[in-house]
């Protein structure tokens, strides 16, 4: 009786903490739009990169594919915030393309081309193995690796802040959103005893944590107007 009590309390803070990261990761998803209001109103990309976009959905198809009922039957909340950001990040692709140069039209269609084939072979890949534990495992790994791997960009900013000592390149609400964000589902997967969340995202808040000191640090001497789209990592 009391094991089962407690079970049900952690599946309801569990889905409270998976709730929570998925109306976090709405500010993340629409962080972009300063830029491609930028970017419609030129009618240009101008000097922006596509690349972490490009990132961004690999890495939502995989932690999509990561949260669905094929490979793990309790992470429904991670495959609807990833399919809900692999739609940003296409949308964000498309209008990249259409308003890029020819050559960068070229080079973008070729890597989203390149995002879908892999992607096309992790499941093809996954769905041979007929053990289901080896199967979430798999697929769980390069979940968990591309998440950290999303990181790389959060620590080249950390970076470009101490060398500048400036808060140019990281708006307040994109940091504090990723904090929450990362901080919601570091507790989902927690809750769930699920390592392959919980590690990056556990990750995620620390770097959170610190671009939010680093912001409140140098915030006196800085704008706040970021020039260059910023790669942020999903769940």
């Amino acid at each position: 009786m009391v094991f089962s009590a407690s079970h049900s309390v952690f599946i309801i803070c569990r889905d409270a903490a998976g709730i929570a990261g998925n109306i976090f990761a709405f500010g993340l998803f629409l962080s972009p739009i300063h830029t491609y209001r930028r970017i419609i109103r030129n009618r240009s990309t101008e000097e922006f990169s596509g690349l972490p976009y490009i990132y961004a959905l690999l890495n939502c198809l995989i932690c999509t594919w990561y949260g669905s009922p094929l490979v793990s039957s309790d992470n429904l909340l991670i495959m609807t915030v990833n399919s809900a950001g692999a739609v940003f990040q296409l949308v964000y692709i498309a209008l990249f393309i259409i308003y890029a140069e020819k050559s960068k039209k070229v080079r973008m269609l070729g890597f989203l081309l390149a995002d879908f084939g892999l992607f096309a072979i992790i499941v093809f890949g996954s769905l041979q193995m007929t053990d289901l534990v080896m199967r979430r495992l798999i697929v769980g790994l390069l979940s968990c690796v591309s998440l950290i791997s999303m990181f790389a960009s959060p620590m080249f900013i950390i970076n470009l802040v101490i060398r500048t000592k400036s808060v140019e390149f990281m708006p307040f609400y994109l940091s504090l959103s990723t904090f929450l964000m990362s901080t919601s589902f570091f507790l989902y997967g927690i809750f769930n005893y699920d390592l392959f969340i919980y590690v990056p995202n556990g990750i995620g808040t620390i770097l959170g944590i610190i671009q939010l000191a680093l912001y409140f640090y140098y915030k006196d001497s800085s704008k706040e107007d970021s020039r260059e789209p910023l790669m942020v990592p999903y769940p």
